[in-house]
């Protein structure tokens, strides 16, 4: 009788379907658009040297800068060239919709938005403020000849047009160039459903009978990070077994600090102000650590949170609106919610990559590929 090793039997079950995170339920798509109203949309250039995109992440199905989302943020490690990200602290909203690219791609993304911002409210920046562009970055100059700068403003329009409930996972929109682990990385979502006591509405309060009330937590992240010997997925520590299936160039690159990112997008239904907001982009951290990020010196690790439980308008002349925000005692079930829908994100950018020649031949291989081997 044939004895299967532990690596042997770990390989097999990893190989038939990506691990579960965590005990929470996840919605039906099992990523960022079960939060009603958000949709993703990516615009994927795959031509020789270039192998980059754009993913766009709308909050709702209206005009954002009309009709903004309370928003909140964490920047984990900073090193990172975005636009938007010192209003969004500021004010605490969303004006746009979310922008991914690669480094040298933030400006012409940036400049799409504000005429896309321009052609819907023509009176921007003159009679109405300017717009807040939102626009975060991954540097995917391994794969991509990221001097070329392809990434167009057509190409944002593209993918702001192409989003939908489902959206593709891998190494597409944004995640097209990026590696994790010296692996091939990318696009990943996730959600985790939460259940509740939050009293509302107020003759619920007054009565003491509590409302219950299921509120989704939605995780998508650009995976662009990791050495390999750190590698822990789904709890199980595989970045010493895959690095001797790595060639000699891959394994010195396992060897070296840290220069990748991730940046992490939490959408919601709950109504959480701004504050709270930032307390649950914060939790992705405890995510993105469980799978082996130390958040080193040249990572930049971002997390973002918006909710779509209200808007708020831009102008004076509608009322703010009167919400009534989940109480600070139970938001651990939506931290919880955060950790594991940001952990299940970036198994899914790992688990859904396709390998990846791109600049000066250089290669990724997928992370399935690998497992095949793994024995």
């Amino acid at each position: 009788m044939h004895d299967v090793s532990p690596a042997q039997a770990l390989a097999a079950r990893l190989r038939s379907q990506p691990p579960r995170i965590g005990l929470l339920a996840s919605g039906p798509l099992d990523a960022i658009t079960d939060v009603a109203g958000v949709r993703v949309g990516h615009a994927t250039l795959d031509r020789d040297d270039v192998q980059t995109g754009v993913t766009v992440i709308d909050p709702h199905a209206g005009d954002p800068y009309r009709d903004k989302v309370p928003a909140g943020l964490a920047v984990i490690n900073g090193f990172g060239k975005s636009v938007g990200l010192v209003q969004l602290q500021e004010l605490g909203q969303l004006e746009t919709p979310i922008a991914l690219t690669n480094t040298y791609s933030v400006s012409a993304v940036a400049e799409a938005q504000i005429r896309q911002c321009g052609q819907a409210n023509p009176e921007t920046g003159r009679s109405l403020p300017t717009v807040n562009p939102l626009v975060l970055e991954c540097n995917d100059g391994f794969l991509n000849d990221i001097q070329r700068m392809a990434v167009t403003g057509d190409d944002y329009l593209a993918a702001c047009t192409q989003a939908g409930l489902q959206p593709a996972q891998g190494s597409v929109g944004a995640g097209r160039g990026m590696s994790s682990f010296q692996l091939k990385g990318g696009i990943g979502s996730a959600s985790r459903r939460v259940p509740m006591s939050h009293a509302q509405p107020h003759e619920a309060i007054q009565q003491g009978r509590p409302v219950p009330r299921t509120f989704t937590v939605g995780a998508l992240v650009l995976s662009n990070y990791g050495v390999l010997p750190n590698f822990c997925w789904g709890g199980e520590r595989l970045g010493p077994q895959l690095a001797t299936l790595l060639d000699d160039e891959a394994r010195a690159q396992a060897q070296a600090p840290e220069k990748g990112s991730i940046i992490m997008v939490l959408a919601t239904d709950a109504p959480l102000d701004a504050r709270q907001l930032s307390r649950l982009a914060a939790r992705a951290g405890a995510g993105l650590a469980r799978t082996g990020s130390v958040y080193g010196h040249g990572s930049g690790d971002i997390a973002l949170a918006f909710s779509t439980a209200y808007t708020l308008p831009h102008q004076a002349d509608r009322p703010m609106p009167a919400v009534s925000t989940v109480h600070e005692t139970l938001l651990d079930g939506l931290f919880q919610a955060a950790a594991d829908s940001v952990e299940q994100a970036i198994v899914h950018a790992l688990w859904w990559a396709s390998p990846v020649t791109g600049r000066n031949g250089h290669h990724r291989r997928a992370l399935r590929d690998l497992l095949a081997r793994l024995d």
